[in-house]
């Protein structure tokens, strides 16, 4: 069974950083295109980043040159380093799995707030 768990949410005042974590366990981590997508109130879930087993990495233009997506196979986890956040940046982050079938972490609030 496929479970993935975030980490690392919370409030930020705006020019902050926030470092969010993923555990995963049932998979073959390392074959595995780890991401984060984010949902917004009232929005549809949009990608925030994805890194592929080979390291390849893949970013939104909103996040891009802020956001760094990082992965490590020994723990099966995968990061993503978010500096200079903006209140635009608020949103569930959700961490995603995808191989042959996806899945879904529960998702970690990120709120960037003065």
């Amino acid at each position: 069974q496929v479970q993935l768990v975030e980490s690392g949410g919370g409030l930020v005042q705006p020019g902050g950083s926030l470092r969010l974590s993923c555990a995963a366990s049932g998979i073959f981590f390392s074959m595995y295109t780890m991401g984060w997508y984010r949902q917004a109130p009232g929005k549809q879930r949009e990608l925030v980043a994805t890194i592929t087993s080979g390291e390849s990495t893949n970013y939104a233009v909103s996040v891009k040159g802020r956001f760094t997506i990082s992965r490590d196979n020994a723990k099966n986890t995968v990061y993503l380093q978010m500096n200079s956040l903006k209140p635009e940046d608020t949103a569930v982050y959700y961490c995603y799995a995808g191989r042959l079938s996806e899945s879904w972490g529960q998702g970690t609030q990120v709120t960037v707030s003065s």
